[in-house]
């Protein structure tokens, strides 16, 4: 009997069906795999790590090296390739569809306060060909809002968590087809498979072999995000920053494009928030507790070179937002990590452990949430006996689409930060990121079913990804290129494009 009809035999008995994952599956649709998980972190590809792996049966434990969740933060772009799991999870759908922005508008400004595109619902602006206006590829939203829904999933699962674990070693038995990790107070934890989703610097790192070298790209992001009633007091900037729609009570995205900068602030009922890239100086890390004055701020905005200076708005927003509350946070860049796995593919990486991205992508979150579904799914499918099999199959599926959504990160900063005016009058488009069909029209799971049987057969056989003849999860027409960095920043250096490299990316 072929892999498919094990998968859905009754396609067999009725002819053409849904695909497997396109239907919602709640909790207890799949039997007890037998396989036991262990979680590293509760960053969101933990946290849906944990989820999803319950709802395929598995047994789920997860350590956090910190004594809660962490749910702080400001705002992120969520891919719609993130979401569609969430017809398996009608309470998590429900609170997603009622605290996500998905009624937000956008405008955009030169960042002397020039407007230069006119409000528009997000929709309109993101939305790419054959999408619908109302369905865009995605959507803005609130972090702390996101992770608690997700902190909250995990508990109605009673999903065990020990907090205070502080991973310091990873290690597998290949023998006994056991991975486990030692945490700094001397305890243990053993589970037929391991999922890093510790972040940057992962000590997993040392067993699957080797830190990738963050290498300083000369920017970083001054980021800040504070109670609204902080602008009660300067009448002029409320209503400036006020919100939108018809009865003004829908969320506002504001951009600015400045040389070499850019920057974003979000209204919402409660929250204002503000977000700019800036050249790094001697006061920039890669911590997000890294806080710094508003008066640091004004300085770095006063220094934009050319004629004209940043919007006086602006700098008064800047200059409203209470102390403790902006991070200078310093942008690394990373070469594409090569290998996600530990030699008995025990232990796998995923989320930012594996690939990090830089904010202008809009992917990080997307993509760690693709990874914890596939990892679910594929382990799944190949049950207990099989599990090296499934993690192989994963990385398949993922990494190649990682590397092209990392390198697509850098060359919409390069758009954001050297905004040609001239070109946008002609076309808005041209000041916009790119959230092209590849990235958001794909279901990670639906994928992870529908091709399972052929991504193990090609990868038995030797046959690389993008010569599987499996329809790409990646640009159309791409062929992996290996890239780097060096290559990266030699290209800004010398002002030309970056080069993407062959397909669609469009």
């Amino acid at each position: 009997m072929s892999f498919d009809l094990l998968v859905n035999p009754w396609r067999f008995l009725f002819g053409k069906m849904a695909k497997e994952g396109t239907e919602s599956k709640p909790l207890g649709s799949y039997p007890e795999s037998g396989i036991s998980v262990l979680i590293v972190g509760t960053g969101l590809a933990g946290l849906t790590a944990a989820i999803e792996c319950v709802r395929k049966g598995h047994k789920v434990q997860v350590l956090e090296r910190d004594s809660a969740i962490n749910t702080a933060g400001d705002m992120y772009f969520m891919g719609l390739s993130a979401t569609p799991f969430f017809k398996h999870w009608p309470e998590m759908k429900a609170e997603y569809d009622s605290i996500g922005l998905h009624n937000a508008w956008i405008e955009t400004y030169k960042h002397s306060g020039e407007q230069m595109i006119k409000p528009l619902k997000v929709a309109e602006r993101l939305k790419a060909a054959g999408l619908d206006p109302n369905t865009p590829p995605g959507t803005f939203q609130m972090r702390p809002l996101i992770y608690r829904m997700f902190v909250r999933q995990v508990e109605k699962l009673g999903v065990s968590i020990d907090f205070d674990s502080y991973v310091t070693d990873y290690w597998e038995d290949a023998a006994r087809g056991k991975a486990g990790v030692t945490t700094k107070a001397g305890k243990t934890y053993e589970a037929d498979m391991v999922i890093a989703a510790d972040g940057v610097g992962s000590k997993s790192q040392k067993l699957v072999g080797g830190q990738v070298r963050a290498k300083s790209s000369g920017r970083a992001m001054w980021r800040a995000a504070f109670p609204i009633e902080h602008l009660d007091k300067n009448p002029e900037l409320k209503e400036h920053y006020k919100m939108v729609g018809p009865n003004d009570d829908e969320p506002m995205v504001r951009t600015y494009l400045a040389p070499g900068a850019y920057a974003l602030t979000l209204t919402r009922p409660d929250t204002m928030i503000w977000i700019l890239n800036h050249d790094a100086n001697e006061n920039s890390a890669e911590s997000w507790s890294n806080y710094i004055s508003s008066e640091e701020v004004i300085k770095g905005l006063d220094e934009v070179p050319g004629p004209d200076k940043w919007s006086p708005m602006f700098k008064q927003l800047v200059m409203a937002t209470p102390p403790n509350t902006i991070v200078n946070f310093e942008l690394l860049w990373r070469d594409p990590q090569l290998t996600w796995t530990s030699p008995a593919s025990r232990v796998i990486q995923i989320g930012d452990a594996a690939h990090t991205f830089l904010p202008a992508s809009g992917n990080g979150a997307t993509q760690a949430i693709e990874d914890a579904i596939t990892i679910a799914t594929c382990l799944q499918l190949s049950g207990k006996d099989k599990i090296p099999e499934a993690v192989e199959a994963h990385v398949r599926y993922r990494f190649i689409r990682n590397a092209c959504a990392q390198k697509m990160g850098f060359s919409n900063a390069e758009l954001l930060q050297e905004t040609d005016w001239s070109k946008v009058k002609l076309n808005p488009r041209l000041a916009q990121p790119k959230h092209p069909r590849w990235v958001w029209d794909h279901d990670p799971e639906v994928y992870a079913y529908e091709h399972y049987a052929k991504n193990i057969e090609t990868m038995k056989a030797g046959i690389p990804f993008d010569e599987s003849g499996i329809p790409p999860n990646f640009p159309p027409g791409y062929k992996w290129e290996p890239w780097s960095i060096d290559q990266i920043m030699d290209a800004m250096r010398k002002q030309v494009p970056v080069e993407l490299g062959p397909g669609n990316w469009d």
